[in-house]
């Protein structure tokens, strides 16, 4: 029996602290050790009893939760997962902290606090079970921070050893399958990377691939991706679509930050929130190269331009002659997230056929292998971010799973597989 997952509480109210506490404990191979009302108490307790994953929130008096945060990923990284406020100043803070190494978010309301936390107990589960299982390692590299030191509060921590003990060989010490393997699509009856162990021919996933009735709302079967002969002979412009999760806003970073203006138009779902989606664009913005916007219904999808699907909005991608432009509309949440990487992928396998390549990062969950498969039977190329430098390696295996991967690479030859597509068009 795997020992439970061990969570520290870190919130400055005492209704979210004894709410979250009571939803955690409930969860099965879950076990809240402790809470604190802000950063400093939290050393105090981490002291004599170290947590498995910490959810921290980042607005609370003493010492703030970035600066909490920066110095626990420098010296004994942990996973974190950041509560913070559904406000435009919520939204910066938070930036900042998943800049400096949190797993992921989890967005509160200013009002009715409590209703939303017990309404959300599903998700909040999900997040500290997929947190435990985080690759520090990669999450380290993503952040930018150095080597190991003394541990916070005096506790002697590296890197490469601090994790999870319920995590897939103890968090960040995953082994590659296949760092930078390719399966050429140019070979007499190739299929994807990992695909010959499915079987068949083609190496297509036996019986047909299961297409959730969520997503069908959102792209409607009819529309489903042309045949790879058929697959939009009309245009040449090409289109690259990212899709992401926890872990993503590093990577997205790390990938994005050194492509040139030269680079397709750039389609990106990394689930997010709300309000948090526009501040992200914003940070990417600044450092990179590229234009990089929250996307806006009918706007154009042009070389050198990234557009993030706004958190709470599904966004699709349609063929306006030869251009591309992209559609931001609502709906039903698909695999339980709106923005939906299944949508996106769909819509470009549908519109855009062999002149797209695809690309599922870091993130729990299944959202996009579906889409990324579909892709790939419309002629797309297709990456697969590998397990080595995920966070979290749900995603991109379960796209392997399905066949939907031409290539497994490693996060940091993601960029320059892209520059490469970009110099074959």
């Amino acid at each position: 029996m795997n020992a439970p997952i061990r969570v520290l509480v870190v919130d400055d109210s005492a209704v979210v602290r004894q709410v979250m506490s009571e939803i955690l404990s409930a969860a099965p191979g879950i076990e809240v050790v402790g809470t604190a009302s802000d950063p400093l108490f939290a050393m105090a307790k981490m002291r004599r009893d170290w947590p498995d994953v910490i959810t921290l929130d980042v607005e609370m008096p003493r010492m703030d939760g970035i600066s909490f945060l920066r110095q626990l990923m420098a010296e004994r990284p942990t996973p974190v997962i950041v509560c913070s406020t559904l406000t435009s100043r919520g939204a910066e803070t938070t930036m900042q902290a998943l800049a400096a190494g949190a797993v992921s978010i989890i967005a509160k309301p200013t009002l009715g606090l409590k209703g939303f936390l017990t309404d959300s107990a599903q998700e909040l589960v999900a997040a500290v079970r997929a947190a435990a299982r985080a690759n520090l390692r990669a999450l380290r590299a993503g952040a930018g921070v150095g080597g190991g030191g003394p541990g916070v509060g005096g506790r002697a921590g590296s890197g490469a050893e601090i994790g999870s003990a319920t995590g897939p060989g103890g968090a960040g010490v995953a082994a590659a399958p296949g760092v930078g393997v390719a399966a050429a699509r140019g070979a007499a009856g190739a299929g994807p990377a990992g695909s010959g162990a499915r079987g068949g021919s083609n190496g297509a996933p036996g019986g047909a691939l299961a297409r959730p009735a969520a997503a069908t709302a959102i792209v409607p079967a009819a529309a489903a991706a042309p045949a790879r002969a058929e697959a939009m002979a009309e245009t040449t412009d090409r289109i690259i679509a990212l899709g992401t999760s926890t872990g993503g806003t590093q990577a997205l970073e790390a990938v994005l930050r050194g492509l040139p203006r030269t680079v397709p138009g750039i389609v990106v779902v990394q689930h997010m929130p709300e309000k948090f989606t526009a501040m992200f664009a914003q940070r990417l913005d600044q450092v990179c190269a590229l234009e990089v916007l929250e996307a806006r219904d009918g706007q154009r999808v042009l070389p050198g331009r990234v557009l993030i699907a706004p958190g709470g909005r599904h966004m699709t991608v349609r063929r306006s002659g030869a251009q591309y432009l992209v559609e931001v509309r609502d709906g039903p949440p698909v695999n339980r997230h709106r923005p939906s990487v299944d949508v996106l992928f769909r819509s470009v396998a549908r519109c855009a056929g062999r002149n797209a390549l695809g690309v599922i990062m870091t993130g729990m969950g299944d959202d996009g292998a579906r889409g990324l498969r579909e892709m790939f039977d419309a002629g797309a190329q297709t990456i697969a971010q590998d397990e080595a430098s995920s966070v979290v390696f749900g995603m991109p295996k379960e796209a392997i799973r399905l066949g939907a991967a031409a290539r497994i690479l490693a996060l940091q030859a993601i960029g320059p597989a892209i520059e490469q597509y970009t110099r074959a068009s």
